[in-house]
């Protein structure tokens, strides 16, 4: 059986995750990231992070 992360279905999982983590950081404003600690230049970063 193939590892969670490594089936076609959990690499689908994972991008959509990261899709979804990477779109609604690039929603918020320059004002809410800063409050969160967070550059635009970090939201890739962060939304690798989320699928590992």
């Amino acid at each position: 059986m193939a590892a969670k992360g490594n089936s076609l279905f959990g690499r689908y999982r994972n991008w959509r995750r990261y899709r979804t983590t990477v779109h609604a950081l690039e929603k918020l404003s320059s004002r809410e990231l800063d409050d969160l600690g967070i550059s635009r230049g970090d939201i890739d970063r962060i939304a690798r992070q989320s699928v590992l």
